[in-house]
């Protein structure tokens, strides 16, 4: 394969379709802490981008070394993100009921939290190692870096725009960012496991 023209448009398509449900989880992010300031905010979608490239590329690995044993992990990816995500979620629903009648205030985002969010909402990019592994290095690494500038661009509108409706919803924003985070968990494993 060569570097050229459709390469680097798949490459943009990859990235686009692998942020959805990052830009998903900023936006409940950006709800559950409308004051949230630039550097968290890139940090927060820095987050994303280097698990979603870092994914393929894992799996690009895999596929050239240990493809079996891929193959077995995979049919866990589902139950693994439904289970992250549920978590997540559900804590943050908890926190938004007990706090509805009190000022809203910003949900707390822990290091942990950013992390667990980035193996959840990207380990089923693992796969797009298949889907990538006719490149050569040099094409998978440049490939990986698009999806990272792609799910950064994307991450970032989605935390923008959690923002802004975080502060119209107030209090609510915590419970809404808590259903949006399991209703892309119950999504990831329904997909995963009645469609794939």
């Amino acid at each position: 394969m060569d570097f050229n023209f459709i390469f680097f448009f798949n490459s943009l398509l990859l990235g686009a379709g692998l942020a959805m449900d990052a830009f998903s989880v900023s936006l409940a992010n950006g709800l559950g802490d409308p004051r949230m300031k630039g550097a968290k905010m890139c940090g927060i979608a820095g987050t994303f981008a280097v698990f979603q490239a870092a994914m393929p590329m894992l799996g690009w690995i895999c596929v050239h070394t240990v493809v079996k044993y891929f193959e077995s992990f995979g049919n866990l990816i589902p139950w693994i993100a439904l289970v992250l995500l549920c978590y997540i979620g559900g804590k943050m629903l908890i926190e938004g009921i007990r706090s509805r009648g009190e000022e809203a205030c910003a949900v707390k985002m822990t290091f942990t939290t950013l992390l667990v969010q980035g193996i959840a909402t990207s380990i089923d990019a693992l796969s797009v190692g298949f889907t990538i592994s006719d490149y050569g290095l040099v094409m998978a690494l440049v490939c990986a870096l698009i999806i990272a500038v792609v799910t950064f661009i994307i991450c970032m509108t989605g935390l923008c725009l959690g923002k802004v409706f975080g502060t119209r919803l107030a209090g609510k924003a915590g419970i809404l960012g808590g259903v949006i985070l399991i209703i892309i968990g119950l999504e990831i494993f329904i997909k995963g496991v009645f469609f794939s």
